[in-house]
């Protein structure tokens, strides 16, 4: 018994299931893993379906600042890290972040239905535009800069790349 005082303090179960609460997971962001995994699911899925489809041919370069682009933004949209993040200022900030993703998350699921039955240049846009937004509001609502930062490399990368397959 003594060796386990030592680590938890002497608490009991309980109390340790709360300071582990109240400790341990500040460096996620529920609501952050939550909205990525959103994001991800239609995407998942036309990938599947379209696993043979060549999706047109982009520079590599912007190819590789759209990948930096998304994955520093879901990255840092689920993982608190300390860097240029400060969190909401008020309580009003919050609420636009709730329900801004909200609103933003439900068109980018009804604009992916749509884009399954029919695929057109505008819901394809809409599928580019959406995520950025996102992670724009996200990072300007939170005062997450460096979050702010990757999605507007991502936002240019995708959009381009988006536009220019279209194009082809």
């Amino acid at each position: 018994m003594m060796q386990y005082e030592s680590i938890i303090g002497g608490a009991d179960g309980p109390t340790i299931f709360f300071l582990a609460g109240q400790l341990g997971l500040k460096w996620l962001n529920l609501f952050g893993l939550i909205i990525v995994v959103l994001l991800l699911i239609p995407n998942i899925i036309y990938a599947v379906k379209h696993s043979g489809q060549n999706t047109g041919q982009a520079k590599s370069l912007i190819i590789v600042l759209e990948q930096i682009g998304r994955y520093g933004c879901m990255f840092l949209m689920v993982f608190n890290i300390g860097i240029a993040e400060f969190g909401f200022s008020a309580i009003g900030l919050f609420l636009i972040y709730l329900a801004g993703n909200t609103v933003l998350l439900i068109s980018y699921l009804i604009i992916w239905m749509l884009y399954f039955k029919k695929q057109t240049y505008k819901r394809r846009m809409a599928l580019a535009v959406i995520p950025v937004c996102l992670f724009m509001l996200s990072g300007i609502t939170m005062r997450h800069y460096l979050l702010v930062i990757f999605a507007l490399i991502f936002g240019y990368a995708h959009i381009r790349i988006t536009k220019d397959s279209a194009e082809e």
